[in-house]
């Protein structure tokens, strides 16, 4: 309760993060697209809503690829049989990834061509 569940939590949160750095490649590449996009954002004269939302963006691949990867965790405890279910489970969270590039890369684009 309380104070004591938020601790856990946050724990939790914190392990999460490290057993996705550890065993995701595809995590760690989000965190390293991170550590060049948000820095850089920066060094480019636009305004602070720009640059947040820049930032945001950046940060909401690294959601995405947190659920991504527990769905692909999730798939792969109930069964390594092959399964169209399954196939199209881990397509989706990979569609959903591949999304969130897109939507970094067209509002960086939109708001360093103005």
């Amino acid at each position: 309760k309380g104070v004591k569940r938020i601790i856990n939590a946050f724990y939790y949160s914190i392990t999460g993060l490290i057993i996705a750095y550890q065993h995701e490649a595809a995590f760690r590449q989000i965190i390293l697209m991170n550590l060049i996009l948000v820095p850089l954002s920066f060094f480019i004269k636009v305004t602070s809503i720009e640059r947040a939302l820049m930032i945001a963006v950046c940060l909401l691949s690294i959601v995405i690829e947190l659920f991504n990867s527990a769905l692909e965790a999730v798939v792969d405890r109930i069964s390594l049989e092959r399964h169209i279910l399954s196939k199209n489970a881990k397509d989706m969270g990979s569609a959903a990834q591949l999304i969130a590039i897109f939507i970094i890369l067209s509002t960086w684009l939109i708001i360093l061509s103005h």
